[in-house]
């Protein structure tokens, strides 16, 4: 029998320890080891303990997500799993991935109590388990460079696109704070995550970046030089103005079989439709398949597609997706891929 995995769980909500330990123990691969009721004695009770992963309530009144993160990537690096509020964004979780969290979920509500056996906690600790903690750790050592570039007027890409899930936010921040400028196109991000969380991550990236970071809003039309993000309302398109030939923001009731709102394959698909061979397609770490049909689709009309590597991947399902299917033209480490998309303008 292989080794279970050893599991911490800190919540200061008796309701919630008992809703996710029951829920834990449901699972022959993993062992609930300990539960704490606040930051400062989960932290304490990990480095006793020392567990495979971590599971932490990101809101607590004595040491929060945040303070355990920062105490066990220092002196005990482990993965660690964020449970955040249902009823509110929390921007100290980006700093918490920043940091080294491994992801972060929202806390089970009623509905979800009543459907568990699709709330991703038990696939996400097997994948937090496996993890290269280094990869964890190397996130606080990212270095940002948005020094202008040399275009070519002639350029054959006119967008950017990028998927991510799993660890996204972390390899966005990368490509992201590592692009010119004077970047002349736009570049929309598909990144899975509650939408409550999207605007809050869209004004970090705001801050981090020269370029402007905004959600992307329904009839708005793409800017060069601008990086827009897809709400998490639904699945986000872009389409050709019937009058004025201009492209813009659409959303579409479509659904997709392996993620939507958003969907990484339907902004891809409208994408290839739009852009055709004008258009760089991205997709970074993640569990699951999104993103790798749209992508085979943007390699199909001609454009450019890329897909991380597994050495650089927090979680190797995506871009393994979309490499092993043949949807990437070209597999590239993280730290480079800002730099690649950038030769290929």
């Amino acid at each position: 029998m292989s080794k279970k995995i050893r599991t911490l769980l800190i919540d200061d909500s008796a309701f919630m320890r008992k809703i996710i330990s029951d829920l834990v123990q449901t699972d022959e691969q993993i062992e609930l080891i300990g539960v704490a009721k606040n930051g400062k004695e989960g932290s304490e009770m990990a480095l006793d303990l020392k567990p495979d992963v971590v599971i932490t309530d990101m809101v607590m009144p004595d040491h929060d997500g945040l303070y355990v993160v920062n105490n066990l990537m220092t002196n005990l690096p482990v993965p660690i799993i964020l449970l955040s509020s249902l009823e509110k964004s929390n921007n100290r979780i980006f700093e918490a991935l920043e940091h080294g969290a491994f992801e972060f979920i929202d806390k089970p509500d009623e509905k979800v109590r009543k459907d568990l056996d699709n709330y991703p906690l038990l696939e996400l600790i097997k994948l937090a388990a496996n993890t290269d903690i280094s990869l964890l750790k190397a996130k606080q050592l990212a270095k940002q460079n948005s020094n202008q570039h040399a275009f070519d007027a002639n350029a054959l890409y006119r967008i950017v696109v990028i998927g991510a899930s799993t660890g996204g936010p972390g390899a966005i921040e990368t490509v992201i704070t590592n692009l010119p400028s004077n970047l002349k196109i736009p570049v929309v991000v598909v990144q899975h995550m509650p939408a409550r969380f999207l605007e809050t991550f869209a004004e970090r990236l705001n801050l981090m970046s020269p370029l402007q970071v905004k959600l992307a809003r329904k009839g708005e039309l793409l800017r060069g030089g601008t990086i827009y993000i897809a709400p998490g309302t639904s699945n986000l398109i872009v389409e050709t103005h019937a009058v004025t030939g201009q492209i813009q923001f659409n959303f579409t009731d479509k659904q997709f079989k392996e993620f939507n709102e958003p969907s990484i394959d339907c902004f891809f698909e409208s994408v290839a439709e739009v852009y055709g061979k004008q258009s760089i397609g991205v997709v970074l770490t993640g569990m699951g398949k999104d993103g790798a049909e749209g992508l085979y689709k943007i390699k199909q009309a001609g454009g450019y597609t890329i897909a991380q590597d597994e050495n650089s991947s927090v979680v190797y399902g995506m871009p393994k997706a979309a490499a092993e299917s043949g949807a990437a033209r070209q597999v590239v480490a993280l730290k480079q891929i800002p730099g690649f998309i950038v030769s290929c303008l």
